[in-house]
């Protein structure tokens, strides 16, 4: 993992403090929460057109954040593990994409489901390492 390029791009995005955490893990826990955040707020904001800021501020936030997972993959030592999230964050780019040249929150949603259990998956994982 590259806790330097997931942290930078980060705070290129909105800082949220993250340069207080030193921990990797707890700075991938807190990517995922601001990327359910943000696509959350996104998917949502895609039926309102009074929500034009919160669309726009909302998505390039979810872009940057899965740029940082996506560039945070150690492919050496995670091998098919980093390929599939790879692929994952990808094919939630790739949502949050279409769903803007729509306006329709379909493919964003099944994203957020994704993300939201690898979310899950990652805390499970960080509570089983600190025991």
């Amino acid at each position: 993992m590259t806790y330097n390029a997931a942290s930078e791009a980060y705070k290129q995005a909105e800082s949220i403090g993250l340069s207080e955490v030193t921990n990797p893990h707890e700075i991938i826990q807190t990517l995922f929460s601001e990327l359910i955040k943000s696509m959350s707020a996104f998917e949502r904001s895609l039926s309102d057109e009074a929500m034009l800021e919160t669309k726009s501020s909302s998505f390039a936030k979810s872009l940057t954040i899965i740029y940082s997972l996506q560039t945070s993959l150690d492919f050496e030592k995670g091998g098919e593990i980093s390929n599939n999230l790879f692929k994952i964050y990808e094919y939630s780019r790739q949502q949050l994409i279409t769903d803007l040249k729509k306006g329709t929150p379909k493919g964003v949603s099944n994203a957020i489901t994704i993300i939201k259990e690898i979310a899950d998956a990652w805390q499970q994982i960080g509570s089983e390492v600190s025991k």
